[in-house]
């Protein structure tokens, strides 16, 4: 099972459906989509209102997408009686694995109340800074790990921090896979992307997925790719995503990029379902976020043969092929710029692109085997949660 949004939009959707004996629940307020053998039934509940990537798929392969209300504070008892009633509605759910980080502690103590047996809270990011959000999430992370049968994470700090580090055996890091074939270079489609976006073949590409959010830090990002149009002139920025509730945040780099005088070199993409196509006209990946989890974004950069540039924010360990680079936050736009563009030319030199999607597989990040794991671990958890109810 796999978290979707608009910086994932690249990972292909599969609903597993059938007549097995379970069903498996994924909860979050962001598009989920099931992966797995034909053995159960797995549904979604999103909290927005609009339709994201995927849901087309997800219905043509026979899973659901139920809707509620958003989990902001305003909204978290309507939120309760909407969740409490759904359960009693579906009994038939036993499993629900969660995405909600700290705010998981809301579905899965109902889940508990109502006797769903197999309760996963599931740990993406590790949150940056204090503000009032802050005393919020803290309130309820402390309190979620007794409602949480199981914990997953895609990243050691991400888990550290949902369910503290006194947790840290307990916790599964769940690897954030890609369908890796769909990702392979083709210098085929590289050419189309380009000529879809009127950029010459001998334009410097430089690409960003991510919606469009506080955390992806996007007008640093405009910053840096302002110093590095200075030095190559020749160059572009592919903005990859969408917006959040009123696009108020893409709305202020618009704004910026026109300020900066480079409406002619910044594409604004929107959401895409075709990220690993847009991935092959891209020359670099950079992703300066404030915190991350474990970027999903960075494996399918490296399964499309892209060098990458992280901040020192992101887990290191998302380098899987040894061709991403860090830098420091507080380093100037123009730092940023000349190692983008120098690890950028000696990566041209010595690499072949199509050998990208072959050790993101052998480093054990393609989603088949990631898919088939996590169906085995649904079944074998929800045997043995059901062998103890019949004791």
């Amino acid at each position: 099972m796999r978290r979707l949004d608009d910086e994932r939009a690249g990972a292909r959707a599969r609903a597993g459906h059938g007549d097995g004996p379970w069903r498996c629940r994924d909860h979050d307020d962001e598009l989920s989509a099931a992966h797995g053998p034909q053995q159960g039934q797995y549904d979604f509940l999103v909290n927005r209102d609009y339709k994201a990537a995927y849901e087309d798929e997800i219905a043509e392969l026979g899973g659901k997408v139920y809707r509620m209300c958003p989990l902001y504070p305003q909204y978290f008892d309507k939120y309760k009686r909407q969740f409490r009633g759904f359960l009693k509605v579906h009994p038939e759910y036993r499993i629900i694995h969660s995405n909600l980080e700290e705010r998981s502690y809301f579905a899965l103590r109902i889940a508990k109340e109502m006797g769903v047996p197999v309760r996963i809270a599931h740990a993406h990011n590790r949150p940056v800074g204090f503000d009032l959000k802050s005393v919020v999430r803290e309130y309820f992370r402390f309190r979620l790990p007794p409602y949480a049968t199981h914990y997953f994470a895609c990243g050691q700090e991400a888990g550290d921090w949902l369910f503290g580090v006194k947790n840290r055996s307990k916790v599964i890091q769940e690897r954030n896979a890609v369908d890796t074939a769909l990702y392979r270079y083709d210098p085929t489609v590289a050419e189309e992307v380009r000529a879809e976006f009127q950029t010459p073949e001998d334009c410097f590409v430089l690409g960003h997925v991510g919606r469009f959010f506080p955390q992806k830090n996007h007008m640093q990002l405009v910053d840096i790719f302002a110093a590095v149009h200075k030095m190559r002139p020749n160059s572009r920025l592919w903005l990859v995503g969408g917006g959040e509730l009123d696009d108020s945040l893409k709305n202020q780099v618009k704004s910026k990029v026109h300020e900066l005088g480079l409406d002619e070199s910044v594409v604004f993409t929107g959401v895409r379902t075709d990220v690993n196509r847009l991935m092959q006209g891209m020359d670099l990946f950079i992703l300066p976020s404030l915190f991350e989890g474990f970027p999903m974004t960075m494996i399918e950069a490296q399964s499309a043969g892209l060098p990458c540039m992280i901040s020192d924010k992101v887990p290191p360990q998302c380098d899987v092929t040894g061709n991403v680079q860090i830098m420091t936050l507080d380093s100037t736009p123009e730092e940023w710029a000349k190692h983008i563009l120098d690890q950028s030319d000696k990566y041209a030199a010595k690499s072949d692109r199509a050998d990208g999607a072959k050790s993101v597989t052998k480093a054990g990040y393609d989603i088949v085997k990631n898919a088939e794991w996590l169906q085995d671990f649904y079944v074998n958890a929800l045997a043995k949660a059901e062998a103890r109810e019949r004791r």
